[in-house]
């Protein structure tokens, strides 16, 4: 299993990112019954800022973004998330060599995470101190300038679905007028 498929199943809930008990369990080869019975037998070792259990609402919201079912055939407990800390930490207590493997995946996956968001806050740092240079002296090229920043941080900014445009008219369109065709009479055929 890769890096990039273990960042898939990191989501962000209260402020954090963490992956899901069920994730977890898998990416480290056991059931998720047995990665939650080891967690449950040692607590101590997971404070809420390493693994906590998500309240009826995260739930409801979870399944409506994740499409799990509900009712029979699904989970029957609310699951358990854990943190960066406290996937390494799972890895420990479960004490199996594919847990131990896999957790380097994951903290490779939470780490490049991190690098991406901290790389987005350089840029967009970077682009409101240059705003704020340019704005002290604007001459017309300085202007363009701050506009083109301002684009810049437009593109950057997620769209909402509501307010996607209509798609356009494709093909090639002819807007003259038709030619007139002259015919000229025709000769009497000598016998």
């Amino acid at each position: 299993m890769e890096t990039d498929l273990v960042e898939s199943l990191i989501r962000i809930i209260r402020g954090q990112r963490v992956i899901l008990d069920a994730d977890l369990a898998q990416v480290y080869g056991v059931p998720t019954k047995r990665l939650n019975e080891a967690v449950r037998r040692n607590a101590e070792k997971f404070p809420d800022d390493f693994a906590f259990e998500l309240d009826l609402e995260e739930v409801t919201n979870l399944r409506s973004q994740i499409a799990t079912s509900s009712g029979h055939g699904g989970r029957r407990y609310r699951p358990w998330v854990f943190t960066e800390h406290g996937a390494i930490m799972a890895a420990n207590v479960l004490n199996s060599p594919r847990a131990v493997q896999m957790s380097v995946f994951v903290v490779r996956a939470f780490v490049k995470m991190r690098e991406t968001l901290a790389q987005n806050k350089q840029l967009a740092g970077k682009l409101a101190e240059l705003e704020r240079n340019l704005t002290a002296r604007l001459d017309d090229q300085e202007q363009a300038i701050v506009h083109i920043l301002g684009e810049i941080k437009k593109l950057m900014e997620p769209v909402p679905p509501d307010t996607e445009s209509a798609p356009r008219e494709m093909g090639f369109h002819v807007k003259e007028e038709p030619p007139v065709y002259v015919s000229k009479p025709r000769k009497a055929k000598k016998s």
